[in-house]
């Protein structure tokens, strides 16, 4: 006699978590922020909207710019829109930050970005210590896109101070703008530069997880690692190739495709901000950069009192120390030395201006008497000319 089957066993229903998952994400939809940062003229504007396949930032009018006045500071604009794509929809923030790095002298334009970015964070967590968090609006940066003029030689000093700064508050992606204006050795060469430049000056830049259980994905982002810094081209207009509409830019010499790997990183770069890493670059914003200022920000209130009294303390201390009060008074001797010298170099040259003025005083009026004396000279020869 044949044994009976044993009946299945019904599961008990735990793997479906994820699929419940999924329909509260895809109800809820996602918020997401872009900033955009570099010097104007590197096409930020065209490449998001070559990003998105929309006119989601309108172009600046540039044809009166010359009698526009200089703008002194960096500004900060903000650019809402939400996206639908296969019933998701996600709320999108662009900020841009027109006038980094366009004047003479930049020294210190990154702080209002890094200022912005600190402040989204500060928002964000006094939402949260609210009672109702029912609607807490999170404008915390995700990714931050540093273009870099394609000089192909290094980077400025601004550039290596902003990528520091914005590199520990936000997930930096340093982008090359421009990338058909560099022949594909030089952009080589270029990006070895710049990747020797953020290695030695410790530039925190975002790099995309590695995952061991999916070799498909971990190749796919050692290859994102390894174009790194993205050169990038982008262009909102279509043209006909080979019967088909291809986005790109036509010159002379041929045609540059925005999403030819040949021609420049475009897919790579959408693939990480949109197709594969983009809830890692929200995770890392919010697990990583937002609880590290969560931590620093209750720390420092915490510490703050203690902090003061300790200095406090601590200023007494060296104010009572008889090293101090030796080396303070040999510091005083010393400029008090210095301003001798100076007021006595000064003296000096006082005496030696005196002296020159009378000595050219004493020759302007020698010059005033032989012009009188020869003048009267004339007068006489005058004189017996007409007699004559």
């Amino acid at each position: 006699m044949s044994k009976a089957a044993a009946p299945a066993i019904e599961p008990i229903g735990v793997a479906n978590l994820p699929n419940q998952r999924y329909k509260i994400v895809s109800q809820k939809g996602a918020t997401f922020t872009i900033l955009l940062a570099g010097e104007s003229g590197l096409g930020k504007t065209t490449f998001i909207n070559t990003l998105f396949q929309t006119l989601l930032v309108p172009h600046e009018d540039n044809r009166n710019r010359y009698n526009k006045p200089i703008k002194k500071t960096v500004e900060i604009s903000i650019v809402r829109a939400e996206l639908e794509e296969k019933n998701f929809k996600i709320r999108l923030n662009v900020v841009d930050t027109p006038g980094f790095g366009d004047n003479v002298n930049n020294k210190n334009a990154w702080q209002p970005i890094v200022e912005f970015i600190d402040q989204q964070h500060e928002s964000y967590m006094k939402q949260e210590s609210q009672p109702s968090r029912n609607e807490i609006k999170d404008l915390r940066v995700h990714a931050c896109l540093y273009f870099i003029r394609p000089t192909g030689h290094t980077l400025k000093p601004l550039d290596i101070e902003a990528m520091k700064r914005i590199g520990e508050r936000a997930n930096l992606i340093p982008v090359i703008a421009k990338a058909d204006t560099l022949t594909p050795n030089e952009m080589l060469e270029f990006k070895k530069r710049i990747r020797a430049i953020i290695e030695a000056q410790n530039i925190r830049i975002y790099s995309p997880p590695i995952e061991a259980d999916d070799q498909a994905a971990a190749e796919h982002a050692k290859q994102l690692i390894e174009s790194m810094p993205f050169a990038v081209i982008g262009a909102e207009e279509e043209f006909e190739i080979g019967g088909k509409m291809i986005k790109g830019r036509r010159y002379p010499w041929g045609f540059v495709e925005v999403e030819n790997d040949q021609h420049c990183d475009f897919r790579k770069l959408r693939s990480l901000l949109l197709r594969t890493n983009m809830l890692d670059l929200i995770l890392s914003t919010q697990e990583f950069h937002y609880e590290n200022y969560r931590g620093h920000k209750i720390k420092g209130e915490a510490d703050g009192d203690s902090k003061s009294i300790k200095e406090s303390n601590s200023n007494n201390k060296l104010s009572e120390n008889p090293e101090f009060l030796e080396e303070e008074r040999k510091l005083k001797r010393y400029f008090a030395e210095q301003l001798r010298n100076e007021d006595q170099r000064f003296k000096q040259w006082k005496q030696n201006i005196h002296t020159e003025k009378n000595r050219l005083n004493h020759d302007l009026a020698n010059l005033q008497s032989d012009m009188k004396n020869l003048e009267n000279e004339v007068k006489t020869l005058q004189r017996v000319k007409g007699y004559s």
